[in-house]
């Protein structure tokens, strides 16, 4: 399977993104789909994820009511639209699936499949 993310960039903060992940070689709408994240110097973050069954979603507290995650099961892609960015969402977005998230000190981690990551840096 591949994973490819896109849409990141330099943003200023307040300012917004929309990252894309777009998945061949598996049955996309059977898998839940996960965005990571990884900052300099930290540990690799679970930052949303969405169910395949019915679309439950589930945030990281500090993206609750300023990211939102969705899926086009026809397009097999998973998406992170991104709003009022600040300096601390600076880091390399990962899109991830498998059975179910993990913990990982490193992004990308093992097991389940990884897309090569995008770069989000929030400046002024």
């Amino acid at each position: 399977a591949q994973l490819v993310e896109s849409g990141g960039g330099l943003v200023q903060p307040g300012g917004s993104l929309r990252l894309s992940c777009a998945t061949s070689g598996l049955t996309f709408s059977a898998f839940d789909m996960f965005w990571y994240r990884q900052a300099p110097g930290k540990e690799c973050e679970l930052v949303a994820l969405i169910t395949s069954a019915d679309g439950t979603t589930y945030y990281k507290d500090s993206v609750k009511g300023r990211f939102i995650i969705s899926r086009d099961n026809a397009k097999n892609t998973v998406f992170l639209q991104m709003s009022k960015l600040t300096t601390e969402d600076t880091a390399v977005y990962y899109c991830h699936t498998d059975s179910r998230p993990r913990p990982y000190t490193h992004c990308p981690g093992q097991g389940g499949y990884w897309g090569q990551g995008t770069q989000v840096t929030v400046s002024s």
